[in-house]
């Protein structure tokens, strides 16, 4: 089991207590990014990799590496929807699990949203990422890492 994170928009608050969790657990922690991300160590358990730059490169990097039973850290619906495919756990920043029954609805907001924007009818965006969204996020990363853990060690409910 592994974590991989798609780190070129993750929050830096996430990127600590993701950081923090692969300390604590042991489990092998992957950074992908199209450019050096500070505070994110390169040793044993955390490996930062800086993909080419091309549009999507991360992307690729991280489904080449993911496998059932890794959790991936994404706010890209289309990668977050090649991993689900794939039977890969993946959440956003926000603590929210991307799954087979949800992840059609996001890309379908998501990809009308970008047309919006393409058309500059699109919301505008303010974005915010404090305690709320932070604790948002440890609790369902929390949650769906044990869950994967019982998984990997036989003794959950989903390993019967």
């Amino acid at each position: 089991m592994k974590i991989l994170v798609d780190a070129d928009s993750c929050p830096k608050p996430t990127r600590d207590a993701i950081i923090r969790a692969i300390k604590r657990t042991g489990i092998q922690g992957f950074f992908a990014a199209n450019r050096p991300i500070p505070g994110i160590p390169n040793d044993e358990l955390c490996k930062m990799e800086i993909c080419e730059t091309h549009h999507g490169a991360a992307d690729d990097r991280i489904v080449e590496l993911a496998e059932p039973g890794d959790l991936v850290i994404t706010r890209d619906i289309p990668l977050a929807n090649r991993l689900v495919e794939a039977q890969i756990s993946v959440l956003d920043d926000r603590g929210r699990l991307y799954t087979k029954e949800n992840i059609r609805e996001r890309l379908s907001l998501r990809n009308f949203m970008v047309g919006l924007a393409e058309q500059g009818l699109g919301p505008e965006r303010i974005p915010s990422y404090g305690k709320k969204e932070l604790k948002a996020f440890a609790d369902g990363f929390d949650r769906e890492l044990q869950r994967l853990i019982r998984q990997a060690r036989g003794t959950g409910p989903e390993s019967a």
